[in-house]
């Protein structure tokens, strides 16, 4: 697997505060790289830019001398409720930042010779149990259209000669926060349980693994598509299953569609519908995952005692 071997690489980070890019700023800085970090903010310390991308505001040497750009910015889709001013925040929070770091990098003398971008598989859609791979056709839904959208404001990048990796992400799981921050409390106290029917495919990758796979596609020569899942999608009620296991507790108490309906709103579809997706580009890139199966990855969210 191609690694990160060059101890001395520069790698400008754009939204490094969230789960992912505060794990991946880590990793890279323990193993001797150096990171360069856009905030919205104030920049409060050396290896800060400050950057305005509502404002269209990239300072000009912001991406000097970087040998990788990671975009990982945009409002969390699951932090409010779908209403229409926050499905403009969605979208609008994702295609400014990478229309700005692509414009950017198309016009310095010297850009970074790879750009990797965020995002999402929710360019899939509902699918059933339909198996998904980077030649999948996009799908139906609000997610589809911002992620199509969202890759979209890269292809200034590449048309200027930059390797664009778009890294779309599945659930990612973490035994600290991501997708199961809401339900790990419950495993962990025996209430938890399938969500809806529970037949839902959820496609899956545990932290560890979606970081390594976003340092993968700095190094490899991947450009394009790439689904960031495990090899192995599961079904919701597979997982609630194997989760109890983990932590010694029933998983008995489902929660019906409805009542997600109800407390989510238009965000239950994405807990809901069905997505079976596999990493065909990233594993014949030469990626193998520590966490490969949901048996696996339930293990390793069981935190030490």
């Amino acid at each position: 697997m191609p690694e990160l071997v060059d101890s001395r690489q520069t790698i400008v980070v754009a939204g490094s505060s969230g789960l992912i890019g505060t794990a991946l700023v880590r990793a890279l800085r323990a193993d001797g790289h150096t990171v360069r970090t856009l905030v919205r903010g104030p920049a409060t310390t050396a290896s800060q830019t400050s950057w305005d991308p509502a404002g269209g505001h990239l300072p000009s040497d912001a991406l000097d001398g970087a040998d990788a750009v990671v975009n990982l910015a945009g409002a969390g889709v699951a932090d409010h409720r779908w209403t229409e001013s926050y499905r403009t925040t969605i979208l609008d929070s994702r295609v400014s930042t990478t229309s700005l770091l692509a414009q950017a990098l198309s016009v310095i003398e010297h850009p970074a010779p790879v750009l990797v971008q965020a995002s999402a598989i929710g360019i899939y859609g509902e699918r059933g149990d339909e198996v998904l791979t980077e030649t999948s056709a996009r799908g139906d839904g609000f997610l589809a259209d911002v992620v199509e959208q969202w890759e979209a404001a890269t292809t200034v990048a590449s048309e200027a000669g930059v390797r664009v990796a778009l890294a779309r992400s599945g659930i990612v799981m973490s035994p600290t926060g991501g997708a199961l921050a809401k339900q790990l409390p419950l495993v962990r106290l025996g209430l938890g349980g399938r969500l809806g029917s529970g037949k839902q495919f959820w496609s899956w990758i545990t932290l560890e693994d979606e970081v390594r796979a976003l340092r993968h596609l700095i190094a490899a020569p991947v450009s394009g598509p790439v689904n960031l899942t495990a090899p192995e999608p599961a079904r919701n009620a597979a997982i609630m299953a194997a989760l109890g296991a983990a932590f010694h507790r029933p998983t008995i108490l489902p929660v019906p569609a409805f009542a997600l309906k109800i407390a989510l709103g238009d965000f239950s579809s994405e807990i809901l519908g069905s997505q079976r997706v596999v990493p065909a580009a990233l594993m014949q890139s030469g990626f193998r995952f520590s966490h490969p199966t949901f048996d696996a990855a339930a293990s390793w969210l069981r935190p030490r005692s």
